[in-house]
């Protein structure tokens, strides 16, 4: 069991550390350090919080391996099945394209140039059959496949965090932002960062529906990427100069971009490749935490009309859309990755929030209750709503866009 509890741990955390750990020094660059760690540690407290309500929830299931959408069919009826059901697949294929774009554009790195994107979508489709393949074979795959890339995503990162932090500069970290209001426009896709609501079910059913063992793996499972971030981000923002890194980026907004950016900078080959290597083990493990999300989210809605759950159905439903995004739109990165902070601003926040909700209604002495009580419900999900508008008033120009 105990082992169990490690393999959860890093699922949750491979799951997080992802696309938005990349996606950070391309949308922090104008802001500064000192806000970024701002805007990170209230983004972890939040989102762990909602990550708690589920858990909360999941203690009234009326069985233990049922989904989300499951839930909100209990306390909502059908429209609450079909509102959880398509924000979670729209946002999990969201992600997905996000991860094979950015995934893809690392591998096309490494092919030999061509002319116009064909080394692009040929990366692209070499990312996704290949690590698709593994989440085929279900979530003992993906478990095991997790803890080895683990092991080298940490190595990975500690060779870059050894080659950058030494090469900080404290005018770099003082730098403020260029424009305040960017620190809003950041949140979405910031937000994305600890997404590994979209695996609570998996967790859930996984420990046994055990609240001291799902506690203890979303605790840790989200400090680690804290953590991560936190020196992610005081490398970055210490090593590249703002003025430098903000204008290479306007030429290439990818996650090929930041690996050139980091090598012109610092004058290191060797540091842009290792961070193309680190790049490609946060996007991979991360992959296969959401593509699992997507198998158990369409697995329970055909289950519910009668349609059959096996293997070959699930396989296209599953990697299909976010593939076709991938290749029509192969430089779309950031623009993934802000549909998705849209959309999980509904599913990691206000589902979980409403479900708590209604729960504490109809359960009124259930063994284990987020802290904060029914106040703590409406600030989180005053917050959500103020996420959720974000996108539109950047679209308005009444807020600043964010690279790519």
């Amino acid at each position: 069991m105990k082992n169990k509890i490690l393999g959860s741990t890093l699922m949750i955390a491979g799951t997080t550390i992802g696309a938005g750990m990349l996606a950070m020094p391309l949308t922090s660059a104008g802001m500064g350090f000192g806000m970024t760690l701002v805007l990170l540690v209230g983004l972890w407290l939040l989102l762990t919080y909602t990550g708690l309500l589920f858990m909360e929830v999941y203690q009234t299931a009326k069985q233990q391996d049922v989904g989300v959408a499951t839930l909100a069919e209990q306390y909502f009826g059908m429209t609450g099945r079909v509102l959880a059901t398509v924000s979670l697949l729209v946002l999990l294929y969201a992600l997905l394209a996000a991860y094979i774009t950015g995934g893809g554009s690392l591998v096309s790195g490494l092919l030999p140039e061509t002319e116009g994107d064909s080394h692009l979508k040929i990366g692209i489709l070499l990312f996704t059959v290949i690590l698709g393949a593994f989440v085929v074979v279900g979530i003992k795959g993906v478990d095991g496949l997790t803890r080895l890339l683990f092991i080298g995503k940490i190595i990975a990162f500690v060779f870059v965090l050894l080659m950058m932090l030494p090469k900080a500069k404290l005018e770099n970290l003082t730098a403020v932002p260029l424009d305040n209001l960017l620190v809003i426009s950041a949140i979405p896709i910031f937000f994305t960062s600890f997404g590994f609501h979209v695996i609570m079910g998996s967790i859930n059913s996984y420990l046994d529906a055990d609240i001291r063992k799902i506690r203890i793996a979303i605790f840790i499972g989200t400090l680690i990427p804290l953590g991560a971030y936190l020196l992610w981000q005081l490398a970055t923002h210490g090593v590249l100069s703002q003025n430098e890194f903000v204008t290479l980026l306007n030429q290439d907004p990818t996650l090929n971009g930041l690996v050139k950016a980091t090598s012109q900078i610092t004058g290191s080959t060797i540091l842009g490749e290792m961070v193309r290597l680190f790049s490609a083990l946060a996007l991979i493990t991360s992959f296969l935490g959401v593509a699992m999300g997507i198998f158990e989210g369409v697995g329970d809605l055909l289950k519910r009309v009668n349609l059959p759950t096996n293997r070959f159905v699930l396989t296209p439903l599953t990697f299909i859309p976010p593939l076709a995004f991938a290749l029509f739109y192969p430089n779309g990165f950031i623009a993934a990755l802000g549909y998705a902070g849209l959309l999980f601003a509904f599913y990691g926040l206000i589902l979980p929030i409403g479900l708590a909700w209604k729960a504490r209604q109809q359960h009124p002495n259930l063994p284990y209750r987020v802290a904060g009580g029914n106040m703590g419900l409406i600030l989180a999900f005053i917050m959500g709503g103020v996420i959720i508008i974000i996108p539109f008033l950047m679209q308005k120009g009444i807020l600043p866009s964010v690279a790519g």
